[in-house]
């Protein structure tokens, strides 16, 4: 799968830089770009003029230079500040058909091994008939016979050198041939290998299998068209319970904002000096890039889902750093967002302010992002278990690992407690049917942020209903608690998540339940439904 991806994305990354070529050839073919050539050419042919002329024209070709370094100068700005506008013209859906490659036979030239050499004739060799007088000079007809006996055996021998040079042409014409053919066989089960992966990710694609869906969105941002120096690397994670994608984008660095403003040229000096780009001017710009971005992932993702597999995108859009006290690498979140498909279509993208837009969608950003100030992301993408995502049918093959299933409510209420207990915090397990809807109380002992945390814990199959996460609220507005998880083996719909936004409450998916066991416990558990499950109480 792995190699498939990277063919895949080297594919639709071999298109996008095609895209870019196309692109600065146009920019090449600008106005500034004609007149840098023209005066140059005119410089040129000036060296015949006077010193006076050859001189004014050296300076035009210098200040045209400069007009033309300010041009691409404004065009990179230009395609930062069109980022999203750009892209809504273009349609990201991928016909997986049309990454078949067709096959690139070479040429089959053997020269002139191809071109057989004429065999010698024996008239070519044999003497004249004596004729007229000849024949009545004495001996003729002895000499004539002689002289052909000695054609015959010079013949002979043309033939033999013949048929050893035809030997000679002929196995190196099949040498020959036999490499091209072997070339060719090459080619063609590239070709049939590489048709195969894309029928196979066409077939997976269509049953829904979290894996194909999760690699053909990675390839629809891989083949984004941005403009140079952009990362435009993504891990995906799906989650087919709730049909939510979670996406970690790599942002650009702030670099990506030319900190040159414009060209000048200082005739007195003969010199080009940069003139800075003010920092009020770059971080501005940089904070729209990253909305920019954000939104134009999101549109991609949405309108290349023709199969409606996505219900609602989580994305933590971060850039790679370096730690100035430490030294070392990190990876810090500027934005990051949740949003529904419903939610989203509804967004006239065209006339939109992208940093305003994301504010409508609740989503938390950065405040300064120029200095790397970071936000907790909505989901953190490592807290997506690809065991329990991408890999369900090996994981309920390993009989050795706990079923969270196959436990009984109050074996899977003490696992909570437990693995809360992991985490850090002091809990306690309530007692059965006297509850008040809280399966386990934990106190956060960490000053400010800590309190008190009420769990309920739901062993479900289906996706648990909003009305739980309602019964949550209100347990913990009884309780006087700071805040409420709910657990469940399942997942959640959007109506959940829009009821959590902005209230003190953690919605933990099975995928996430898996990973915090594995993290904090060391459990490598699985969650594999007993045929004829039934789950306790349906949500509405």
């Amino acid at each position: 799968m792995a190699r498939r991806n990277a063919r895949l994305q080297a594919r639709a990354r071999a298109q996008r830089e095609a895209e870019q070529r196309r692109a600065a050839q146009l920019r090449a073919e600008t106005q500034a770009a004609k007149a840098a050539e023209n005066a140059r050419k005119a410089y040129e042919r000036a060296k015949l003029a006077t010193e006076k002329e050859r001189a004014r024209l050296y300076v035009v070709s210098r200040e045209a230079q400069v007009a033309l370094q300010n041009e691409q100068l404004e065009q990179q700005i230009q395609a930062l500040e069109h980022l999203l506008l750009n892209a809504l013209s273009s349609d990201p859906y991928i016909d997986l058909q049309s990454l078949k490659e067709t096959p690139n036979f070479p040429l089959f030239s053997p020269g002139r091994l191809a071109i057989a050499e004429p065999a010698p004739q024996p008239h070519m060799y044999m003497p004249p008939e004596p004729t007229g007088i000849q024949k009545l000079l004495p001996g003729a007809k002895e000499r004539h016979a002689q002289a052909a006996i000695q054609a015959q055996g010079v013949y002979a021998s043309q033939v033999a050198a013949h048929a050893a040079r035809e030997s000679a042409r002929l196995q190196a014409f099949n040498q020959i041939k036999a490499q091209f053919e072997q070339q060719v066989a090459v080619e063609q089960q590239r070709i049939a290998r590489q048709h195969a992966e894309i029928d196979a990710l066409q077939r997976d694609l269509q049953a829904g299998t979290p894996q194909a869906i999760m690699e053909y969105f990675t390839t629809v941002l891989s083949s984004s068209s941005y403009p140079d120096g952009f990362p435009q690397k993504a891990k995906i994670a799906y989650v087919p319970e709730s049909r939510q994608l979670v996406v970690e984008y790599s942002m650009p660095p702030f670099e990506i904002i030319s900190q040159i403003g414009s060209y000048k040229y200082i005739k007195t000096k003969d010199s080009i000096t940069e003139v800075a780009r003010p920092i009020k001017q770059r971080g501005p710009l940089y904070a729209s890039v990253i909305a920019q971005i954000t939104l134009r992932t999101l549109y991609e993702l949405f309108r290349a889902d023709r199969m409606k597999f996505l219900e609602t995108i989580v994305f933590n859009g971060c850039v790679d750093s370096i730690d100035k006290g430490t030294g070392q690498a990190v990876r810090i979140c500027l934005v990051t967002v949740r949003t529904s498909r419903d939610t989203f279509t509804k967004l006239n993208l065209s006339q939109v302010d992208p940093q305003a837009c994301l504010a409508v969608l609740s989503a938390s950003i950065s405040k300064s992002p120029t200095e790397l100030t970071p936000v907790r992301p909505v989901l953190e993408f490592n807290m997506v278990d690809p065991r329990f995502v991408d890999e369900v049918d090996v994981l309920s093959s390993l009989d050795q690992r706990p079923n969270l299933m196959e436990l009984t409510p109050l074996e899977f209420e003490s696992l909570i407690t437990n693995l809360f207990l992991k985490m850090g915090l002091e809990a306690r397990q309530t007692q059965a049917s006297r509850d008040g809807g809280v399966d386990c109380v934990a106190f956060d002992p960490r000053p400010i942020f800590g309190g008190k945390v009420v769990i309920q814990a739901k062993r479900y199959k289906n996706t648990v209903g909003v009305s739980a996460v309602r019964d949550l609220f209100g347990t913990v507005q009884n309780e006087g608690a700071s805040k409420g998880i709910l657990v469940t083996t399942s997942g959640y719909g959007q109506a959940s998540f829009d009821f959590a936004d902005g209230k003190p409450l953690e919605l933990l998916s099975g995928s996430n339940l898996l990973y915090l066991l594995q993290e904090h416990a060391g459990i490598e558990a699985k969650i594999e439904m007993p045929d004829g499950w039934k789950d306790p109480q349906p949500d509405a």
